[in-house]
């Protein structure tokens, strides 16, 4: 199966090279080894016989036979024909070592008359024969059994050592020149949290100082974008304020009742609306530092706010350990949420579950929920539905969309689902250490 990280895969085709590598060079050395021994031998063999055919050419008959018995062992054997005995046909020419067998024969025979060939063949090796003719016309068969080379058993021990060696100066290697890789990809993910987080640093090798320059530049035109439209829609809405105050104030001057009532209704949905405009974009920047913040704490805050004013609130579970965060951002966050599910539940249930690398937050209300085709267009910025989540129950259509901007501040998010008896549920998860959120620099000094 191919690794999904590019370190991986760097390293399985260091491994996969270095297999077959090994491998080829393995055989190539065998097959030199073997060339090489093959020659060694058959020279030492040729000499061997042009020895031994001189000294049978100084010997008698009794003498002769003597020394060929004594030549009869497990590597040599030797036989006296009285003619010139039959050459065994075969694939004995096909072999390359008879060739370098017989030119040093030939060579250390001088100008006799001879022939080899191949006598036998089979797992426990090869039999080379030369047959020459003694001075005395008699001829006389010498050959050699010459063993299989087998495979250099050093190979079995010092090619490992070499794969691992080169494994490991591999696997240094490749996660040295990767590691920006992951360093950028880093930033570009806490970038999606914190648009005004720390450049990077513009080191290294000239593709990686290019693409961390790339970054930072991106990051500095995307800051300034979100800047400037804050900017926008902040000026718009704090603007706006002053023709409303002026139509609130001619309204008071109506003297019909049921069209001042009308108009007020529109100005208090137009105050409403640019309110949440300018919390909204207040969300987008937020230049806030983080801190621990006890969860609970602020949780039980926010249910005594609502007991004062009538409204009940049910709280489950713990989270014993505090949370990193933004402590006005989460509150607000909590808020949207817990305003949302008492505004169209009448009463909220907070479910908390923390096993240490979450932070898992329930909001149950009681109402009739939302249809499933619109759980996530709720999250659209002044989007409303139709029914009783409508304008006239109040709201611009951002309490949502603030409420997931500040969450995935955090690394976090909120989804929204039905639940079975009734009700909608909506589950904010924020992850612990998985995000680090930017902290205050002069902090380190």
């Amino acid at each position: 199966m191919c690794p999904n990280s590019l370190f991986g895969r760097l390293i399985l085709i260091q491994a996969l090279g270095l297999m077959v590598a090994g491998g080829v060079a393995a055989v190539v050395h065998s097959w030199e080894m073997e060339r090489i021994f093959a020659r060694t031998i058959a020279v030492q063999a040729a000499h061997r016989i042009a020895d031994i055919v001189s000294l049978l050419d100084t010997l008698e008959s009794a003498g002769r036979r003597q020394v060929v018995a004594i030549l009869n062992t497990r590597r040599w054997f030797a036989s006296l024909d009285p003619a010139a005995p039959q050459q065994a046909a075969g694939e004995g020419r096909k072999d390359p070592g008879l060739a370098e067998f017989e030119a040093s024969v030939g060579r250390t025979l001088g100008g006799r008359t001879f022939s080899v060939t191949i006598a036998t063949r089979g797992e426990i090796g090869t039999s080379y024969v030369a047959q020459t003719r003694l001075q005395d016309g008699q001829w006389v068969t010498l050959g050699y059994r010459r063993d299989v080379a087998a495979f250099p058993d050093r190979l079995l021990w010092t090619w490992p050592m070499l794969a691992a060696a080169v494994i490991l100066v591999a696997l240094i290697a490749v996660r040295w020149v990767t590691r920006p890789l992951s360093i950028l990809a880093d930033a570009a993910e806490r970038l999606g949290h914190d648009i005004n987080r720390v450049p990077l640093a513009e080191t290294g090798p000239s593709e990686v100082r290019r693409a961390a320059h790339a970054f930072n530049n991106m990051q500095s035109r995307l800051a300034r974008l979100i800047q400037d439209r804050a900017r926008i829609f902040s000026a718009m809405s704090h603007d706006l304020k002053t023709p409303i105050t002026r139509l609130r104030l001619r309204t008071e001057l109506m003297h019909d009742a049921e069209l001042k009532t009308k108009f007020s209704t529109d100005l208090d949905q137009m105050e409403s609306m640019v309110h949440a405009t300018l919390d909204f974009m207040r969300g987008m920047e937020n230049p806030e530092l983080s801190q621990p913040v006890d969860i609970m704490a602020l949780l039980e805050s926010i249910q005594a706010d609502a007991s004062e004013v009538g409204q009940s609130i049910r709280i489950e579970g713990n989270s014993a350990q505090p949370f990193t965060g933004k402590p006005q951002a989460l509150k607000r966050c909590l808020d949207n949420l817990v305003d949302n599910a008492l505004k169209y539940g009448n009463r909220a249930a907070i479910l908390v579950d923390d096993d240490g690398e979450r932070l898992d937050i329930r909001i149950r209300d009681c109402g009739a929920g939302i249809p499933e085709a619109e759980l996530e267009k709720v999250f659209d910025p002044f989007y409303r539905l139709e029914a009783s989540r409508g304008r006239e129950s109040g709201g611009a259509g951002l309490g949502l969309s603030i409420a997931r901007n500040l969450a995935r501040l955090h690394g976090g998010d909120i989804t929204l689902r039905n639940l079975s008896g009734g009700g909608l549920e909506a589950d904010l998860r924020l992850p612990r250490g998985s995000y680090a959120p930017p902290v205050d620099p002069s902090k380190d000094s």
